[in-house]
């Protein structure tokens, strides 16, 4: 059995980076028209306030799909098409970048496994978080061990999709069917991923349930369109 790691999470916010307006000011997103140089000095300085070198950290090219990786080093500049990587190596911090979706960081601390995934609406519906927890079951986690956290998204109130794309998707996970404080048909995205934890046996589950469309302080895309994109971490230390 590898040894337990001591598990590290965190959800940044938009506050004390450098970038300018509309990205203000800590945008971490390198594919939303922001500088890339900024965009840089952002990720470094978070990183070093998370604890680990800034070339330590591992993103993914996210595509709203449910593949997942197994990672040990950062991918690069490059990083492969993503949406959930999960590592035995301490102090490699994953990263999961947002502006709506919602970040979900997974531990198993007695096997030593962490994992993140992106879960939007389309990655919910595909089971992202499932094929996360089902591929680092396959390395040797245990779901009732695992910790999820469950990191802020648009929520259940707020999420306003059709009729018919309600429809859709609560056909496949019935528990994601909302609807708005206004009556109209919308999807609770953190209610869908809590049952698809449920039904992979991981009992632990918190919420960081802050709604990035009420929450100033996180970017939203379906509030501001052009905006940054803030960040879910997990690593062993």
């Amino acid at each position: 059995m590898k040894p337990a790691g001591r598990v590290h999470m965190v959800i940044s916010d938009r506050h004390g980076g450098v970038s300018d307006a509309p990205y203000d000011s800590r945008n971490l997103g390198g594919a939303v028209g922001d500088d890339p140089a900024a965009v840089r000095e952002n990720r470094d300085k978070t990183a070093l306030e998370f604890g680990v070198a800034p070339g330590r950290v591992v993103y993914m090219r996210q595509v709203h799909s449910a593949d997942v990786a197994y990672v040990t080093e950062p991918f690069g500049e490059t990083p492969p098409e993503l949406d959930a990587v999960f590592t035995d190596i301490p102090d490699l911090a994953l990263c999961v970048l947002v502006a709506d979706c919602a970040p979900v960081l997974v531990a198993d601390a007695e096997a030593g496994l962490v994992g993140a995934a992106h879960s939007g609406r389309v990655g919910t519906t595909l089971g992202v978080v499932p094929a996360l927890v089902r591929a680092m079951a396959g390395h040797g986690a245990d779901p009732a061990r695992m910790t999820a956290l469950v990191g802020p998204n648009a929520c259940g109130l707020c999420y306003e999709v059709s009729a018919e794309l309600r429809d859709e998707v609560s056909a496949v996970l019935p528990e994601s069917r909302s609807t708005t404080r206004q009556g109209t048909p919308a999807l609770d995205v953190r209610a869908g991923i809590a049952a698809q934890l449920a039904a992979e046996g991981v009992e632990d589950v918190r919420h960081d349930g802050r709604c990035t469309m009420e929450t100033p302080e996180l970017y939203s895309y379906r509030r501001e369109g052009t905006t940054g994109r803030f960040a879910g971490y997990i690593r062993l230390g």
